[in-house]
């Protein structure tokens, strides 16, 4: 086992090799690994599935920007409360069974989309969503950590870094230009985008099934309890992970709360296909630099991470006082460049450091932390709206997340910068 500057460069310490898959060899957990990453884009992409739909669930139902948010809260609050009931528990149940309950509360959001299109059955249904997705994040997250080290013991941990963060943040952005296309083009717009993804996830079941377990049943199956809050600490790099993954999920937040209504609105751009394609252009470019920046060292990568973003949200402001389209999309993709590369050192660095046993529980953590952000600020953005217009609103939310990235910068200054570590992965 080697270390570099504070994280774990070996594979998976102290975990023997499940027994029961020996005779898959290595083949089978990478094919298993692919497999994984594949559904787990299938299933962030459904989450999303709703964003470029929101205005016409507003003409539907004849509901406010603000009513949006609180959809939008809602699905945040289910995932807050999975990953702190449920998001650890993988590490002793096991990573098939978990992931194929959270595959589950996803297939029932997805028929509580097709009954009605009414705002009470979008609010319970944007809960489930939630609901399943915190049990998938960490779930799958530390599922392809130990598939990558089964695959290629002792390897740098370049690829699951890479692949899984490019699953989270990609998936989240296929599921509006998906949802997008289909409505634009191909006719029920409330309807066919879910009856597809009906059929993804029921195929992500059967696939999972198909896969081989990596987590040990502990002889004694220890008491449940909910994820600790503070599970992910043990060292202020843990604390910086955790406050990046906070800033960046509300600037994914952002995009996918708020925007669509405002192209739609301010920028008198009414096309879903079009709303989707620029909820897309955020989440690609995240995805895009996550695999672009997967050679550059840890500590450079965060520093890239943090200035991108901070350079994004600056000319977001500006794009959305000059209402002009051009700007605003730069910006978005500038602002979702840093915040994917910046939530890839995050989830790089507590999978690396988070002993086996416990790496869901650490995974949990973050995402906790993360989606914490995810919900607190978009929808502090949506109660402004309410007594100022969406731009002003934008604008304050904006100075929010420097303040809060200036933060993560003088704690990466004054001395995480040795936890963060140097190596290239």
């Amino acid at each position: 086992m080697t270390s570099v500057k504070g994280l774990r460069t070996d594979g998976v310490p102290g975990r023997k090799a499940p027994a029961p898959e020996h005779e898959r060899g290595d083949r089978g957990y990478g094919a298993a690994f692919w497999t994984v990453a594949g559904v787990f884009v299938t299933a962030m992409a459904f989450s999303t599935v709703p964003t470029p739909l929101y205005p016409l669930y507003q003409a539907h139902d004849g509901f406010s920007t603000f009513t949006v948010t609180v959809v939008f809260a809602v699905y945040a609050v289910g995932v807050l409360t999975s990953l702190f009931l449920a998001g650890h528990v993988s590490d002793w149940l096991g990573r098939k069974k978990v992931m194929t309950a959270a595959l589950a509360l996803e297939l029932l959001a997805a028929a509580l989309f097709l009954a009605t299109p009414s705002l009470p059955v979008l609010i319970v249904a944007r809960l489930v969503t939630g609901l399943g997705v915190g049990m998938l994040t960490a779930t799958a997250t530390a599922y392809l950590h130990e598939l990558h080290s089964a695959h290629r013991p002792g390897a740098s941990t370049r690829r699951f870094e890479t692949v899984s963060t490019v699953a989270n943040i990609g998936g989240l952005g296929g599921g509006p230009i998906a949802a997008g296309v289909l409505a634009q083009y191909l006719g029920a717009p409330l309807r066919l985008p879910y009856a597809v993804f009906v059929v993804l996830l029921l195929t992500g079941v059967a696939a999972i099934a198909l896969t081989p377990e990596t987590a040990r049943k502990p002889a004694v199956r220890p008491a449940y309890r909910p994820q600790r809050v503070g599970a992910t600490r043990g060292g202020p790099g843990h604390l910086a992970a955790a406050a990046a993954g906070f800033t960046s999920m509300a600037v994914f937040g952002l995009f996918t709360s708020v925007v669509p209504g405002f192209v739609g609105g301010t920028l008198h751009h009414p096309s879903r296909a079009l709303a989707g394609l620029v909820v897309f252009a955020v989440f690609g470019a995240a995805a895009a630099a996550q695999t672009g920046t997967g050679r550059l060292r840890a500590l450079t990568r965060w520093y890239i991470g943090l200035l991108a973003q901070a350079v994004g949200m600056a000319v977001l402001a500006v794009g959305m006082h000059l209402a002009g389209l051009p700007v605003f999309l730069l910006a978005g993709i500038v602002a979702g460049a840093g915040a994917g590369v910046l939530f890839k050192s995050a989830v790089g660095h507590v999978a690396g450091t988070a002993a086996p046993a416990r790496r869901g529980e650490a995974l949990a953590g973050l995402f906790l932390a993360s989606y914490l952000g995810l919900a607190i600020l978009p929808v502090g953005l949506g109660v402004a709206s309410r007594s100022m217009s969406v731009t002003t609103a934008t604008t304050w939310f904006t100075a929010v997340v420097l303040a809060l990235l200036a933060s993560v910068a003088a704690a990466t200054v004054s001395g995480v910068r040795h936890v963060i570590g140097t190596r290239a992965s």
